[in-house]
């Protein structure tokens, strides 16, 4: 069995999803390519992972023509599905959505998607997202549709025992966009700069992804809060390093904090949790099946600062409280996100599609 995977861009959570589960499926006998329309920093992870890279539409059908695959997973790039179904290509498409953005611009776009996805798609996937799952229903309710959350390597991407900072770390994961909310991280770590005056704030990003108008607004906003010596800014590390930068930020004795405005099923959430770093997330729908309010995680609600200030230090300071949530956290990914149940929900997707063919 051979598989394709298709989004815009090797970058983010996609790419990272992409890159775990062709490893997990190729454990289980099945070989799995990459496509993406251009190119992106995630490439530097895609070791044994054959990926191309077009968005030249002569060049993705030979590919399908090429590549015998048994199915055809595209992530959010609808436009390209009546391009696939133009090449002799009679094998079955599924269609995922990840994200999508804001609530009322995923709707939008899977309006729009309609007439390029119910005459040629197979089934719908989603990783749990109670909206995008709303909209599959009511739009597509004649389409075959699934949900499962996504995969990640539990054993490798776990937590490491490395020396002690002596200053507490406020983490923040994403693009320096507007749904990311970079703008709220940076006032809720310039109060919490005020109750720990050794406070860091560590951002990770892609700097490739970020407008210049977007990243002049950042560097005025951190220059207006005096965060400039307070903040560290860290561009598309390495994948196999994240481990270790979540273990320093939770054995810090911070946390890391998301402050999307909206959300599919964010990766850097689950990957903390598996390294025992706390979590404290806006909250989305598109995260709840990892985090739970003061079981696996805490919540605050977008847009209320000084909510997300009185759970930050609740995590930093309730030292019982921090402990019950890192070891249920660490439990929680272990027992829903290992490759193991992903890789089982996911042929056994596949063997009911080819079932119906």
């Amino acid at each position: 069995m051979r598989l394709l995977f298709i989004f815009y861009i090797p970058s983010g959570g996609v790419e990272t999803l992409n890159r775990q589960r062709c490893r997990a499926l190729k454990e289980r006998g099945v070989e799995c390519h990459c496509l993406y329309l251009r190119p992106g920093t995630g490439v530097q992870n895609a070791h044994n992972i054959p990926t191309f890279i077009t968005n030249d539409e002569f060049e993705i059908q030979k590919i399908v023509r090429d590549g015998n695959y048994t199915a055809i997973i595209v992530v959010s790039a609808y436009h390209l599905i009546p391009i696939i179904r133009q090449t002799p290509y009679k094998g079955i498409i599924i269609f995922e959505v990840q994200g999508f953005g804001l609530k009322e611009q995923a709707r939008g776009a899977m309006i729009h998607a309609k007439p390029f996805i119910t005459p040629h798609t197979n089934a719908l996937l989603n990783p749990k997202t109670p909206h995008i799952k709303a909209l599959f229903r009511e739009l597509y309710p004649t389409v075959n549709q699934y949900e499962f959350n996504n995969c990640m390597d539990v054993k490798h991407f776990t937590y490491r025992s490395l020396p002690k900072k002596d200053f507490p770390i406020i983490a923040w994961f994403g693009r320096i966009e507007d749904n990311k909310n970079w703008s709220e991280f940076l006032h809720i770590g310039h109060r919490l700069v005020q109750r720990y005056p050794t406070l860091k704030l560590w951002m990770f990003e892609d700097h490739t992804l970020s407008t210049p108008e977007e990243r002049d607004k950042f560097q005025k906003l951190a220059v207006a809060l005096s965060l400039e010596n307070r903040l560290v800014l860290r561009s598309n590390v390495p994948y196999a390093h994240m481990p270790e930068y979540f273990s320093m930020i939770g054995d810090s004795g911070g946390f890391m904090c998301s402050t999307s405005k909206s959300e599919g099923a964010p990766y850097a959430i689950i990957e903390a949790m598996s390294c025992r770093c706390p979590v404290l997330t806006t909250d989305l729908d598109g995260v709840q099946s990892s985090v739970i309010h003061n079981v696996t995680g805490k919540y605050y609600t977008l847009g209320n600062i000084a909510e997300a200030v009185q759970q930050g230090v609740q995590i930093m300071e309730d030292k019982t409280l921090r402990a019950t949530i890192l070891n249920k956290a660490q439990q929680h990914i272990v027992t829903n996100f290992a490759p193991e149940p992903y890789c089982k929900q996911f042929l056994s997707m596949l063997s009911d599609l080819r079932g119906n063919k």
